[in-house]
């Protein structure tokens, strides 16, 4: 079980990425103790859970501090990953569309 930050953004998330998000595969944000968030752009509509015990196409690992600073654009993902406050396994192009994604969770 993640914790209530997780689920919050899980929540907020899915709301931002509405029925389609344009990832055409699975991302997760793994963010250590607090929990994962999973979103399955495959999945029609795509949804986003609470990713424990999920596989994705790609994981990004990140501090839930690294993550928030990046979803309110104080910091962009390519300076994280830079920075190496952000680590992507996996198909790197998914990591790459999730600009638009977090756009969208700004509001």
């Amino acid at each position: 079980m993640s914790s209530e930050q997780v689920q919050q953004i899980v929540q907020q998330m899915g709301g931002a990425i509405g029925a389609n998000s344009g990832l055409g595969g699975t991302l997760k944000f793994d963010f250590g103790e607090p929990g994962s968030v999973f979103i399955d752009g495959k999945s029609t509509p795509n949804t986003v859970s609470d990713g424990a015990g999920k596989n994705a196409d790609c994981t990004i690992s990140l501090a839930l501090e690294t993550f928030e600073k990046m979803v309110k654009g104080e910091l962009d993902g390519t300076s994280a990953f830079m920075q190496g406050k952000l680590k992507v396994a996996g198909d790197m192009g998914l990591a790459m569309k999730l600009g638009p994604i977090l756009q969208k969770a700004r509001g």
